[in-house]
């Protein structure tokens, strides 16, 4: 008895100055999102400027400064397929003034495509919200026979390995999309992939190789051209700019979606306040006319999510490519 009666009292005598530490702790976090931000804000990029991911950055950090009073920097650090930068920006101190702008390909494709990426998508981060989402398509020369879906595959099956693909390089979120169409139409297709999305498209133009895979941007002036023609996106729901070509589940793919997103992080740690704060921001400005006309130029669908929806969307994502990378057996380091 005696033994139960010093323990409840050790208990109590602990409980006091624990209970006011959390007292003080969810103070301090109230008033740190309160000021919040009272300095300038950076948004790291892990890829080089003028790329998609850069242009999305861009566009959300002009916004972002003016609707929280505080200039916000894209800082590009790019390197190693986005590992440099994402490292680096997982160092940062959780309050609020290091930003990161995700992608697919950092955030569910390189951690199973590198062995020591050296990061959890799940656990470093804190989601913010959902900015974008930019639907891989496929497109061809205009002298390309087939012009569905159904006649690409008909002739890949009825002559094999003679349908060549060309798509950004591998790991990347296009070269991914094609070898899982690949895998769920059980065509046998060489896929050829490039240094980068405008080699392939100038290469599609030029009928040096008749198919691509890739994100819209860098095609979009050759397809309102007439240069390329677009066969299918392999989006849910058809592409606003191009509401002519069909999704590949109207193409007779129910399902088949390669679709890459973009969204706005924090370090993991950093205060609820803060990221409700910026979700609330991110939302407004991602719904104004202005951002998302620039989304639209950009190849993107405008889209946008509480915290724990993007949580769960990196969740799925990483689940889905993970899974293709292993299968694939693919490995960088």
């Amino acid at each position: 008895m005696r033994r139960l009666s010093m323990a409840g009292v050790f208990i109590a005598a602990i409980a006091i100055p624990f209970s006011g530490a959390l007292a003080a702790l969810a103070v301090s976090s109230a008033a740190s999102a309160d000021d919040y931000p009272a300095r300038t804000i950076t948004l790291v990029v892990p890829y080089p400027s003028g790329g998609g991911v850069d242009v999305m950055a861009r566009v959300v950090a002009e916004k972002l400064s003016a609707r929280i009073g505080q200039q916000v920097v894209v800082d590009n650090r790019a390197g190693g397929a986005a590992l440099v930068g994402t490292r680096s920006f997982l160092k940062s101190a959780p309050d609020g003034y290091t930003l990161f702008l995700g992608h697919t390909g950092s955030l569910a494709i390189n951690p199973s495509l590198f062995g020591n990426a050296g990061f959890d998508p799940r656990r470093d981060f804190a989601p913010i919200g959902l900015i974008a989402a930019m639907p891989v398509a496929i497109v061809a020369n205009p002298s390309f026979p087939a012009k569905t879906v159904g006649e690409l595959l008909t002739l890949a099956k009825t002559q094999p390995r003679s349908l060549t693909i060309g798509t950004a390089p591998v790991g990347t979120g296009s070269y991914l999309s094609a070898e899982l169409f690949k895998a769920v139409t059980e065509i046998d297709a060489v896929i050829v992939p490039y240094k980068g999305t405008g080699h392939v498209i100038n290469d599609v133009v030029g009928n040096h190789v008749p198919v691509a895979f890739g994100v819209l941007p860098p095609a979009l002036g050759n397809l309102q051209a007439g240069t390329l023609r677009a066969i299918a996106v392999l989006s849910p729901e058809r592409f606003s700019l191009l509401p002519d070509i069909p999704t590949a589940g109207e193409s007779g793919l129910p399902g088949f979606e390669a679709v890459l997103h973009y969204g706005l992080l924090a370090p993991a740690g950093t205060p609820r306040g803060i990221v409700v704060r910026l979700n609330t921001v991110l939302r407004s400005l991602v719904d104004s006319s202005e951002v998302r006309r620039r989304i639209h130029a950009e190849g993107g669908e405008p889209l946008t999510s509480t915290p724990e929806e993007y949580g769960r969307d990196i969740d799925s994502e990483e689940t889905k490519w993970g899974r293709l990378v292993r299968k694939l057996n693919l490995k960088m380091d």
